[in-house]
C-alpha cells in the first residue's frame, strides 16, 4: 500500500452540492441507476440530519487512527471526511476531539466503515456521523496509511473530491465528474414523483399509473374471490 497525503484536491461547486443535498440519498441513488450507496452497515448516530459535501478520503491501518490526524489538515469548509481501513476494523478510531477540530474547519460530518465513540458528545455538539459501529475500543497512532486516495466503501469507490450525501437512509457517493448529469436525473425524478403524488392524492392506483397489471398477468397472478380461494385451498 502506497502511503501518501494528496493535497489540493479539486472539488465540485458548492451550489451543485447543495442541490444534491436537497434531493437526499434515496432520490439520488435512484437517479444514478441505483448505484453509489456506501453500504447498509453505515448507520447515522443521529436522526433527522442530512448533509452533503466533498469527500476527503482516509485509508487507515486497522486499530490505528494516525492518518485521520493527517487528514484534518487537508479538510476545508464543506468537506465530509470518509474513512476506511486496509482490512475490516470496528475499533473506535474517532471521537469528540476529532469532531471539535473538524467542526472548527467547517467539515460537515464523518462517514466511516469503522467505529466511533463519545457518541453523546458528538450528538450534543451537532457533528453528524455515519459509522459501522459505536465502540469505545481505542486505537494507536503507529502505522502509515494514505489521505485523498481512492478508497472502497461498500460496493462504491470513493475518490477525493467526490460528493458525499448522507441522511437517515444511509450514505451515498456521487463521482465528481458525474455531478451535473446526476443533478439533471434527480431533478427529473423529483418532478415525476410530484406528478405521481398528486395522482395518488386524487385516488389513482399505483398499479394503474405504473402499468403493473399487465406484469401481474404475465406472471400468472390471478384475481379470485374469497369463496373461490377457500374452495381451492380448503377452509381453515
Amino acid at each position: 500500500m502506497k502511503t501518501v497525503v494528496v493535497t489540493d484536491v479539486e472539488r465540485a461547486d458548492a451550489s451543485s452540492i447543495e442541490r444534491l443535498a436537497a434531493h437526499g440519498v434515496a432520490t439520488v441513488h435512484e437517479a444514478m441507476g441505483r448505484t453509489g450507496l456506501l453500504g447498509a452497515s453505515l448507520r447515522p448516530i443521529q436522526s433527522g440530519v442530512r448533509i452533503a459535501g466533498s469527500a476527503v478520503t482516509v485509508l487507515c491501518w486497522p486499530g490505528d487512527n494516525l492518518m485521520i490526524h493527517a487528514a484534518v489538515e487537508q479538510c476545508r469548509e464543506g468537506d465530509v471526511l470518509v474513512v476506511t481501513t486496509a482490512s475490516p476494523s470496528l475499533d473506535g478510531s474517532f471521537g469528540e476531539l476529532f469532531a471539535t477540530a473538524l467542526q472548527h474547519r467547517g467539515v460537515r460530518g464523518l462517514v466511516t466503515t469503522g467505529g466511533v465513540r463519545d457518541v453523546a458528545d458528538l450528538r450534543a455538539m451537532g457533528f453528524p456521523v455515519w459509522s459501522a459501529a459505536v465502540n469505545a475500543q481505542g486505537t494507536v497512532k503507529a502505522t502509515a496509511g494514505s489521505v485523498n486516495v481512492p478508497i472502497t466503501v461498500g460496493s462504491a469507490v470513493v475518490s477525493a473530491g467526490d460528493v458525499i450525501i448522507a441522511d437517515d437512509d444511509g450514505a451515498l457517493c456521487v463521482p465528481r465528474r458525474y455531478v451535473q448529469a446526476v443533478l439533471g436525473a434527480a431533478d427529473a425524478r423529483v418532478r415525476k414523483e410530484a406528478e405521481s403524488r398528486a395522482a395518488y392524492l386524487a385516488g389513482e392506483l399505483s398499479l394503474d399509473r405504473n402499468q403493473l397489471r399487465g406484469i401481474l398477468n404475465e406472471l400468472g397472478v390471478r384475481y379470485v374471490s374469497a369463496a373461490e380461494y377457500e374452495a381451492d385451498n380448503g377452509s381453515s
